[in-house]
């Protein structure tokens, strides 16, 4: 990270099939090795059967299963006079997002099963439902938060 200029936000185009910018983000996440043709096949794959299962729209399933995993705080380390503190700190929206996709995406992959996109229309079915390890891992973020709130005015 440069120390004077914040690096310039890059605009991301939105998908071919849903017109949506988040879908586009979630495609490049789970992209591997430059094979965009494969991600999109997966997460268009994954959501097509998520509809499927639960007879709603495959972009409502995904900001619904994408929101229950967004977390909202999370812990900094910040060290003061030889001790680290573990710091809540709110988190920016766009990395919010981020976090949510990457968890859904890990999750999916240590997930056992046959297909990615089986696995990715699981986890985001399970995080429609407000369970699965991704939302489990928002929980424990809000939870480490929440036990070191005593450490909120080391804030900077």
């Amino acid at each position: 990270m440069p120390r004077r200029a914040r690096p310039s936000h890059r605009i991301t185009v939105p998908d071919k099939r849903y017109g949506s910018v988040p879908v586009q983000q979630f495609i490049n996440k789970v992209m591997q090795r430059g094979k965009r043709t494969t991600a999109e096949g997966i997460v268009y794959g994954a959501l097509a059967k998520a509809e499927e299962t639960l007879r709603r729209p495959a972009i409502e399933v995904f900001e619904t299963g994408l929101r229950n995993a967004t977390p909202l705080i999370e812990v900094k380390p910040r060290r003061v006079g030889g001790a680290t503190y573990q710091v809540p700190v709110e988190i920016r929206p766009d990395r919010r997002n981020s976090l949510a996709m990457r968890w859904v995406i890990e999750a999916a992959r240590k997930r056992p099963g046959k297909s990615m996109a089986d696995k990715l229309q699981a986890e985001i079915l399970d995080a429609t439902n407000n369970t699965g390890a991704a939302v489990r891992r928002k929980e424990e973020t809000h939870k480490m938060a929440e036990a070191n709130k005593a450490f909120s005015h080391y804030k900077w």
